[in-house]
């Protein structure tokens, strides 16, 4: 506002005649004394908006702990990356915490919602065999994609060879169990997926490295209550980030 006075007062002063001065003095008091607006403005951008798909509503602690989300493996299979996640052990079983598995889910989901939101592709990906019927159906549901077969690198490496014609590559990568059942190791989509540039939302159970996924969950990922939680909430994401697409587009 100060610049705003100095610049008025120079140019009435070079390029308006004296009997105008006071035109541009009256200006800039109603400038200095104008009271500051304090209506509530709804935020047009998503990302202005603390939860603007409303994906903390989807869940509570409770309803992980019914799912039995908070159940990992044994304490000799815990990884140390997954250290800080762990509430506690049981039995020589680890205990997850739920209340850090609730504040990073919502931020997984509200990521996912994001995602449609603006038009991405969301790919699920798993290759447990008592989990791919449920990745299959949780992928139909919301109008996505999933890959529930053996992983070959050339899918997301080498799209030439593999399609013969440049695709598009998912906007996201939805890892229901971060683990290669076959050889135990971490899955091979997680890797190509860092080699070209696609964010992970995954559901890491204790014996799994956190670090390698873009938006970890902590919890059960052998359970299929668990899974069928995760995968609902992420469908139900995906769904919402349509629907506000729709609403503030069409």
């Amino acid at each position: 506002i100060h610049f705003y006075k100095r610049m008025l007062k120079l140019l009435s002063s070079r390029l308006v005649p004296r009997s105008q001065n006071l035109i541009f003095q009256q200006a800039a008091r109603q400038c200095s004394s104008a009271p500051e607006s304090k209506e509530l403005i709804t935020p047009s951008n998503p990302f202005e908006h603390y939860d603007y798909f409303g994906v903390s509503k989807l869940f509570t602690v409770k309803t992980l702990f019914d799912s039995r989300m908070h159940l990992g493996h044994t304490v000799r299979s815990l990884q140390p990356q997954m250290s800080p996640f762990v509430f506690g052990t049981r039995f020589d079983m680890c205990v997850i915490d739920l209340d850090q598995t609730a504040l990073m889910l919502r931020q997984a989901l509200n990521f996912t919602a994001q995602i449609a939101y603006k038009g991405g592709i969301v790919l699920f990906v798993c290759k447990q065999p008592s989990l791919v019927h449920m990745t299959d159906r949780a992928a139909q549901d919301c109008g996505e994609y999933s890959y529930t077969r053996p992983w070959k690198t050339e899918i997301f490496t080498a799209t030439n060879l593999t399609f013969g014609q440049e695709i598009r590559l998912p906007d996201l990568v939805v890892m229901v169990h971060t683990k290669d059942k076959m050889q135990y190791a971490d899955h091979r989509a997680i890797k190509d997926c860092g080699k070209v540039a696609i964010p992970t939302v995954g559901l890491v159970d204790t014996d799994c490295n956190p670090n390698l996924i873009t938006f970890p969950v902590p919890g059960n990922d052998d359970s299929q209550d668990s899974v069928q939680m995760f995968l609902d909430l992420m469908k139900q994401a995906v769904l919402l980030g349509k629907e506000k697409r729709k609403t503030d587009f069409e």
